[in-house]
């Protein structure tokens, strides 16, 4: 049943594509998507130094001594480093980036919708555009996993897990390296960021230029 059900939806796209004078690609839910990712990561860190001042706390005060069976020999917790505050900014100006290009870029396709033709340049930059998500040294451990978005877990099998290289570094509480895969996850968000806005720009060109061919003939 499901591989029929595949089988029909990637026949569909294909088809769709295939028949399009312009490639049918759309990037707003896209830009959603990865804006709310973006907040996933910001609270998951933050619950995570919630429950280490908390636990601090807790061993403050004692609650686990006085809580503990005296029958039962006891070996209170250590205090572990506080997670510190991760710089998430390049993350969010690389997301509200994309969101205004992908904005752009819709409002363009609008402009051009009369265009009935075929836009090869136009057409490389959307392929690109999904390409620039990867990055040739791949995922922290994972060197064959290129996509910096989206990837199987690395404890997860099948899983997926978005922003894997942000997510897995405070996962496994290396701060570090989730300062240093916040960088590169933003440089990519903003790169493919950019081929959009290109993208957006050429349809304009076109969509003028169709506005004058009309104008001329009418005249």
């Amino acid at each position: 049943m499901y591989g029929k059900a595949l089988a029909q939806t990637a026949g569909t796209a294909v088809i769709r594509a295939a028949d399009a004078e312009i490639l049918p690609f759309e990037f707003r839910q896209q830009a959603n998507a990865f804006s709310r990712y973006v907040d996933e990561l910001k609270k998951l860190a933050k619950e995570m130094r919630d429950e280490v001042l908390e636990r601090h706390r807790q061993i403050d005060e004692g609650v686990f001594a006085a809580t503990a069976d005296p029958r039962k020999r006891f070996v209170p917790p250590v205090k572990e480093e506080v997670p510190p505050f991760l710089n998430f900014a390049p993350l969010e100006n690389a997301s509200a980036f994309l969101t205004d290009a992908a904005t752009r870029y819709e409002k363009a396709q609008d402009r051009a919708a009369s265009v009935r033709h075929a836009i090869p340049s136009l057409d490389k930059k959307l392929i690109e555009s999904e390409r620039r998500l990867t990055h040739a040294a791949g995922l922290p451990n994972r060197p064959w996993f290129k996509h910096l978005i989206y990837a199987p877990g690395l404890y997860t099998g099948y899983a997926v897990k978005t922003l894997p290289g942000v997510r897995e570094a405070i996962e496994q509480k290396k701060w570090k390296e989730a300062e240093q895969e916040i960088l590169r996850a933003a440089e990519a968000i903003r790169s493919e960021a950019e081929v959009i806005l290109s993208a957006a720009e050429e349809l304009e060109r076109m969509a003028e230029k169709n506005v004058v061919r009309q104008k001329s003939h009418a005249d």
